[in-house]
């Protein structure tokens, strides 16, 4: 068996040691668990028959026909949903809108970084999506063929995504920032015959080509014959003749009129290219009809949504699962009317998402924890000057919340009065898998709480057996779920030996979760970030979240490095918030923070205990990210053990590593 994507295995065989016990407790609005769209019996109709209940929920779409049958699970692990029926994926996201009355409906606020608007209705992103369907169909692009869209935040991504689901042609989203090589590498593994792409988007106030990295990348994939070129920032683009046209020519000349045919439930819909250990990425393949299901059934659970009236924003860039599930096919499938923006939070100024909430009146927002430590290091001041009185649901996606970045959220976004959603699930998934439900869930900072309805998760040990509440293992989905995978494009054997390997009948991607006292779930990330320390192991979250509980800290990344003493020991990198950093005497600063730092472990080890208290700390301005927000530990790890760096291509800045190797060469931090 391969064993290339096997996901690595922490060397001790105790159940994840249990660190943080959490008392604060956080109730539904009682106006909002009255009217909740998910109540308790909710749960109990899903756990009576969840086959059933899945069934139920294949009414939220419109079908061309109508399946009579729910799972075939015959041939485990690829299983198939409603597979007797057909549908049109833009269909059930535009058209049935339109025809129910609702064309008037704005489908998205967009806001350009620049400060350039546009309001787009459900009618005018259908006559859109026809016209682009038209230009794809005369480029010859037809069912099952593989489209790629490398583009930025604009409405024309939505546009081409659903146009080639119109045709039933897959598309490849690519995100904007990502380098030719990787572009490169994608187009080439699904067999791209056409890319669509821009001129260039907003990125921190100036015009950021990417038109260059497309022509770069084609060099190497000789088999692309049609390129459509969105006109977003007008900068020079040079045009390749009888390959290159411009998107706006195009649709300004291409019908209206398109007629939507049903494709099979299981018809491709997407691949999305994630990480791989062995370096080459892995095409995950989602299908039509059970994604469409499970992003639309959580979208409207999680958020208790109401359509009529939510304004919704996921501040997610489309070329990650978030935006594909839930700014794309989930809202508009539920007929959401949502935000898009195109840029970053601080630019021109630091408060252009409250600003954005305030202008939309935003009821509902989704981020990454990665952002909202973000803004808990630039001061609640800034998001004081808005008024963000219309939002009543705040979510969570990416990474484990830390519990003060949770209760910091929830009071200064939320005003003490909205519940707080923390989302666990994967690219995989597709869909939401555990979540607490806002009006039925008594919310617990940093804790995920429980499945959503319809899915099964537990917690197991080395061995798959279940752990008992108040132990941690290996976190593990035992029943097949409507938006899961399909298989890895191109390699049913890597998604056999990658998801389904570990444990009989269980798929395993990767992450550490324990059940507390309760039985709630919380996560502790991927199980390759454990640290085994004098024979305890331990969460790198747990860690990070202690360090997040002290007043000074903004945001903290925790890794375990060699030790010859205790096997690994704990290495963390810390940033302070802004009112912290202002303070530090100058003294502080020559010795780079070796009171704070000092101060910070004795911190870790009263929340904690002895055992979890950081070897070493080092304060610092930035952590390595990639471009979704997630922390690159393992390049920390390098430095924690003075190694030659590995891989920063997927950086969002790569010149952080040299600030952070600056800081330790003059001192920055303080250790035992």
């Amino acid at each position: 068996m391969s064993t290339d994507d096997r996901i690595p295995d922490p060397h001790a065989s105790d159940a994840l040691s249990n660190l943080l016990r959490e008392e604060r407790r956080f109730p539904p609005p009682t106006d909002l668990a009255e009217n909740a769209n998910v109540t308790e019996a909710t749960f109990t109709e899903a756990d009576a028959d969840y086959e059933a209940f899945w069934a139920d929920q294949a009414d939220r779409l419109s079908w061309g026909t109508k399946p009579t049958q729910t799972l075939d699970w015959s041939k485990a692990p690829f299983a198939t949903w409603y597979a007797d029926g057909t549908l049109n994926a833009a269909y059930n996201c535009l058209d049935r809108h339109v025809e129910a009355g609702n064309g008037d409906r704005v489908a998205f606020h967009f806001e350009g970084e620049p400060g350039d608007t546009r309001d787009i209705t459900y009618a005018e992103l259908t006559t859109e999506v026809c016209k682009a369907a038209n230009v794809l169909t005369d480029l010859g692009v037809k069912a099952g063929d593989r489209v790629a869209i490398y583009l930025p935040m604009i409405p024309e991504a939505v546009t081409a995504m659903l146009a080639c689901a119109r045709l039933g042609a897959p598309h490849m989203v690519v995100f904007g920032g990502f380098s030719a090589d990787a572009l490169a590498s994608r187009i080439a593994d699904c067999g791209v015959e056409v890319v669509i792409t821009a001129d260039g988007g907003y990125r921190r106030g100036s015009p950021a080509a990417l038109k260059p990295a497309v022509d770069e990348a084609l060099s190497k994939c000789p088999g692309v014959k049609s390129v459509l070129v969105i006109r977003r920032t007008g900068q020079d683009t040079a045009m390749t003749d009888g390959r290159d046209l411009w998107w706006h020519e195009q649709l300004d000349a291409a019908s209206a009129e398109h007629t939507a045919e049903m494709f099979p439930a299981e018809q491709p819909l997407y691949i999305m290219y994630t990480s791989g250990s062995t370096g080459k990425p892995k095409g995950i393949l989602h299908t039509t009809a059970g994604y469409l299901v499970g992003t639309s059934y959580t979208h409207w659970a999680t958020f208790d949504l109401k359509p009529e009236t939510d304004v919704f924003w996921t501040a997610a860039d489309i070329g990650w699962v978030t935006g594909h599930s839930y700014l794309v096919y989930g809202p508009l499938v539920n007929g959401t009317t949502s935000v898009m923006y195109e840029g970053t939070p601080d630019t021109p100024h630091q408060g252009r998402w409250w600003e954005i909430i305030d202008k939309y009146k935003v009821t509902i927002l989704y981020c990454a924890p990665t952002a909202i430590r973000t803004f808990m290091k630039w001061g609640a001041e800034i998001p004081g000057g808005f008024d963000l009185s219309s939002l009543r649901i705040l979510g969570s996606v990416g990474e484990p919340i830390n519990p003060e970045a949770y209760v910091w959220y929830r009071h200064f976004i939320g005003h003490d009065q909205t519940p707080v959603v923390d989302t666990w699930w994967q690219t995989e998934t597709g869909m939401h898998m555990i979540s607490p439900m806002p009006g039925v869930t008594s919310g617990k900072p940093g804790a995920a709480m429980r499945a959503v309805p319809g899915v099964a998760v537990d917690v197991v040990n080395d061995e798959g057996t279940p752990v008992p509440n108040g132990s941690g293992g290996y976190l593990v989905i035992s029943k097949p779920w409507p938006a899961m995978l399909r298989t890895l494009w191109g390699d049913d054997q890597r998604y056999v030996d990658t998801y389904w390997a570990r444990f009989s009948g269980l798929y395993f991607a990767g992450d550490g979760a324990k059940k507390d006292e309760d039985g709630d779930l919380w996560l502790l990330g991927r199980v390759d970030d454990v640290m085994n320390i004098s024979g305890h192991r331990m969460s790198t979250t747990e860690i990070e979240s202690a360090l997040v509980s002290h007043p000074k800290v903004a945001e903290a990344a925790v890794v375990g490095a060699t030790d010859e003493t205790t096997g690994q020991a704990i290495v963390a990198f810390v940033i302070l918030r802004s009112d912290a950093t202002a303070t530090l005497d100058s003294e502080s600063q020559r010795d780079g923070g070796a009171d704070v730092a000092q101060e910070l472990r004795n911190h870790v080890a009263k929340e904690i205990g002895p055992i979890a208290k950081p070897r070493q700390i080092m304060i610092v301005e930035e952590l390595p990210k990639t471009r979704s927000g997630k922390i690159m530990r393992r390049l920390l790890r390098d430095i924690a053990e003075n190694r030659e760096l590995g891989d920063v291509t997927t950086l969002q800045d790569s010149s952080v590593m040299n600030l952070i190797k600056d800081n330790l060469n003059s001192g920055t931090g303080s250790e035992d």
